[in-house]
């Protein structure tokens, strides 16, 4: 298994679709600008119909092409009609990347979990877990049509046990309940369909981009083209690449 990401091969994209949930901002829109300068034909995933169209249209003016897909992962009628139109317009999948989700704390001093909304935290996982679940159930059988499709899920290092456990990391006292639980529950969502799908040549992989300046966390001082690598390396693995694990720009993370 290689030890940490690589940057892909120039064109490894040509004559393949990947579809990017959340895209209109912040790491996905990054990904979208990373993937077709791979050669990769990039569907924009977005819940919100003007903000999708602004960022085409920003991407177009930096010379880079997209096409909107409406999509919301709190709404499963939004995400069928997302596979649907993907099926009608290009008839399968190549790579699905599930960067869109939810962190709806962001006061972790006080945000203890004994002092936690209990609605925030159905919120949370009912996006980041469930919607999450639905939008590869619904994009399987795409998926399936390749000849190589990649799947990967955008977790965070909060979402690791192990590292949550260390005191010398400094993760214990991060305690965003909602936020982290959502991660660690997509870390095993990630293995439980890696492990399905093992056989079908379909590789599953979690990536942690790091701390990235995004209006999640604004505190971040990384951009988000800085922190695309180890999504875009899990998108584009050939046969030999890993499955069932989780990467960040460093190598493995535990889980």
């Amino acid at each position: 298994m290689p030890e940490r990401p690589v940057a892909p091969p120039s064109g490894v994209g040509e004559g393949k679709l990947a579809l990017v949930t959340g895209a209109n901002t912040g790491i996905g829109l990054a990904l979208v600008r990373s993937l077709s300068g791979l050669g990769f034909d990039v569907l924009l995933g977005a819940r919100d119909r003007g903000r999708g169209t602004d960022a085409v249209a920003a991407l177009a003016d930096e010379g880079v092409s997209a096409r909107l897909v409406l999509l919301d992962l709190a709404d499963r009628s939004s995400i069928a009609s997302a596979a649907a139109e993907i099926a009608e317009r290009h008839g399968r999948l190549d790579v699905l990347i599930n960067n869109a989700g939810v962190k709806a704390e962001f006061f972790p001093e006080t945000a203890t979990p004994s002092a936690a909304s209990l609605d925030v935290l159905a919120e949370t996982l009912m996006v980041n877990v469930v919607g999450t679940t639905a939008v590869i159930q619904a994009m399987l059988p795409l998926l399936r049509r390749s000849e190589a499709a990649r799947i990967v899920n955008l977790s965070s290092g909060l979402g690791s046990m192990t590292w949550a456990t260390e005191p010398s990391l400094g993760y214990q006292r991060v305690s965003l309940l909602g936020y982290c639980t959502s991660k660690a529950a997509l870390n095993m969502v990630t293995v439980q369909f890696a492990n399905e799908l093992r056989s079908s040549g379909i590789k599953v992989n979690a990536a942690d981009p790091g701390s990235v300046a995004t209006p999640m966390n604004p505190r971040a001082t990384r951009t988000p083209d800085e922190a695309v690598l180890p999504m875009v390396w899990l998108a584009t693995l050939g046969p030999e690449g890993p499955t069932g694990s989780f990467f960040d720009a460093d190598g493995l993370v535990p889980w």
